[in-house]
């Protein structure tokens, strides 16, 4: 017995078919049957592309930043810490007394000084009055060479920092503004003074900000000289120093620091060195980009997910039409290209337009920031087709619905 299809050909009679010209043809006329109905499923995929080359665009471009801002502070800070913890009294502390003097005659040494926190109890609470036995504020007082103060970049509200001379001539303080606020020190006009313990100190600086060493935003910072002489010297592994280099000379600076300090003992010094940049900045982004992606993969299902949910809708919509289609000789695999092409050519308009989208973004974001846009060629390139990818894939459920009506049922209705 011969099936129907030879039977039909036996009779002359062709199989129907569906050019490509004809397919995109009725894609297009069932989309623009309800254009706003097609802009808001599409929208579902610009969202979800043009979040997507956002997201890769400024975690590049952040990253640049990132490395950028690492180059010019990480990079150019060594840190030198004592590393006596049985100390010698014939050979005396780690670093020696002039050891800001020594450190800047060092070839690419901006701005180098020696400090530490006071572990006296006499130190242990400051006052803006004199009031014997009194209470007062737990802050930290640092001694800080002047050196310290130049290498950590302070912005000044109100007053100076101070130097060599004004340290070895008298008590001299410099504070943070948020230590001044809890002080109850507004201005420097009137020649205030902070008493450590019992001891005055008068403030010639207010600073707002540090680029390196914020802890001392929140501590009293008294020179070392006058330090030593009311609390004594540093205890073994107190005092350390913070140098300031210039752009690419930090390690080799760490290297010779212990050495250009105590050549007779370079042991009892260990210098601590930046980390690598390059290997920072491709952890940080490496992170941000696992996340943001994330992100943007959901926007993607979320957009998926709404063009499926509206070409089902279509497709029980235009179940009438379906089923003519089919009583007028379209096969199934027609119907389904049909609805692929539809939810095909809405994800693919959704990719373009939310690639432009997520560019101007990036562009956008980089001028406000006045930041250096970085975005992959590739990534540009590949995101129209993610779209198209997401609105074929959503589709497909939908189109085999869709070609799984039955002429005679799809008529009755």
């Amino acid at each position: 017995m011969t099936s129907p299809a030879h039977q039909g050909r036996a009779a002359g009679i062709d199989r129907s078919s569906f050019k490509m010209r004809d397919l995109f043809s009725e894609a297009g006329a069932g989309m623009l049957q309800r254009p706003a109905r097609s802009v808001l499923t599409a929208l579902g995929t610009v969202l979800g592309v043009g979040t997507f080359v956002a997201i890769l665009g400024l975690t590049s471009t952040t990253s640049s930043q990132i490395d950028s801002r690492f180059n010019a502070l990480t990079a150019t800070e060594v840190t030198v810490e004592d590393a006596v913890h049985d100390p010698d009294g014939l050979i005396g502390p780690a670093f020696p007394e002039d050891a800001d003097t020594r450190m800047r005659r060092v070839n690419g040494v901006r701005a180098a000084g020696v400090f530490w926190t006071v572990r006296d109890d006499r130190a242990s609470t400051v006052r803006s009055a004199p009031v014997a036995g009194g209470e007062g504020e737990s802050i930290d007082v640092v001694a800080a060479s002047p050196g310290v103060l130049r290498a950590a970049v302070p912005t000044l509200t109100e007053g100076r920092l101070y130097d060599d001379a004004m340290a070895r001539r008298g008590r001299v303080a410099v504070i943070g503004e948020g230590t001044a606020a809890r002080l109850g020190i507004t201005t420097l006009e009137t020649h205030p003074a902070v008493f450590i313990g019992d001891e005055p100190f008068t403030v010639v600086g207010i600073v707002q900000d540090v680029e390196r060493k914020a802890d001392l935003l929140l501590s009293v910072v008294v020179p070392p000289t006058s330090a030593e002489e009311l609390w004594g010297r540093p205890g073994p592994g107190e005092a350390s120093m913070l140098i300031a280099t210039e752009l690419g000379a930090a390690r080799q600076v760490a290297e010779e620091a212990p050495t250009a300090l105590r050549p007779d003992h370079p042991e009892y010094l260990k210098a601590v060195p930046p980390p690598d940049p390059r290997g920072l900045r491709s952890g940080v982004g490496s992170d941000l980009s696992q996340l943001f992606l994330l992100l943007a993969g959901i926007c993607l299902v979320i957009g998926a997910v709404g063009i499926a949910n509206t070409t089902l809708v279509a497709v029980l919509e235009r179940t009438g039409e379906i089923g003519l289609r089919r009583a007028l000789g379209a096969r199934a695999r027609h119907i389904t290209a049909q609805f692929l092409a539809e939810s095909g050519t809405l994800g693919a308009l959704g990719g373009l337009v939310g690639t432009s989208l997520g560019v101007l973004t990036v562009v956008g974001v980089a001028l406000a920031r006045h930041w250096t846009p970085v975005l992959h060629p590739g990534t540009v390139a590949v995101a129209p087709l993610v779209g198209l990818a997401t609105g074929v894939l959503a589709g497909l459920y939908p189109a085999w619905r869709a070609s799984r009506i039955e002429p005679v049922e799809a008529l009755r209705r």
